[in-house]
């Protein structure tokens, strides 16, 4: 049976996955009321959980390292709740190589080696070069659906993270280049990075140590 998480469980996690966010952003991580959304952040801010940081004009709010804790234990009691343990893992392992095909996509994106030269930045002068990385991207995207609709059958807050990163690379292929890496964006990348996140919060992963 798919499970709905608490709207207090994904305003903590809200703020896991994004990493530093300000309130607006995290309810709209997950579809939150932002009244109730500031609310709970404060209560966690009493307890210890989050802390919020302000500076050149711009604030937000991050994870203390007793926040990470009860995030994943708040996590593992849910996956347990729902019986979805061996699925996740399972979907996370298939994970672990399309994470490696995206990072070396995106690095690829950054970099253009040439010779002499081994970390020349891409200017993207090469449609070819890029067109190639796009075709890489949308591979990834592929095979990541299926694994969506797997998380999304244990989790309803799983759900999403395929369609995001199908919007993100059509706007790359439009032309739209920072919808590959940039982290300001919805970009190929950021929705890859929260996944990624997402996973290893949910399975208690260190992500220094795994695969």
């Amino acid at each position: 049976m798919t499970r709905d998480s608490s709207p207090e469980l994904l305003v903590l996690h809200a703020v896991r996955v994004t990493g530093f966010a300000d309130t607006p952003v995290i309810a709209r991580r997950y579809g939150l009321d932002a009244a109730e959304t500031e609310e709970t952040l404060r209560d966690a801010q009493a307890f210890g959980w989050v802390e919020h940081t302000a500076f050149a004009g711009t604030g937000g709010w991050s994870l203390t390292e007793a926040g990470r804790a009860e995030d994943e234990r708040r996590l593992a009691a849910e996956l347990a709740g729902v019986g979805g343990a061996d699925e996740v893992r399972e979907v996370y392992r298939e994970f672990l190589p399309l994470n490696a095909l995206l990072l070396r996509a995106c690095t690829d994106w950054q970099l253009r080696p040439v010779a002499g030269d081994r970390l020349a930045v891409n200017d993207h002068s090469d449609p070819a070069w890029d067109a190639r990385i796009l075709h890489e991207l949308a591979g990834v995207g592929g095979a990541l659906s299926p694994l969506a609709d797997r998380l999304g059958s244990v989790l309803t807050r799983f759900r999403g993270y395929d369609a995001r990163f199908a919007t993100a690379l059509a706007r790359a292929r439009a032309g739209e280049g920072a919808w590959v890496d940039r982290t300001d964006v919805d970009s190929c990348h950021r929705v890859w990075f929260e996944l990624h996140e997402d996973l290893i919060a949910t399975l208690g992963v260190d992500r220094h140590t795994e695969p």
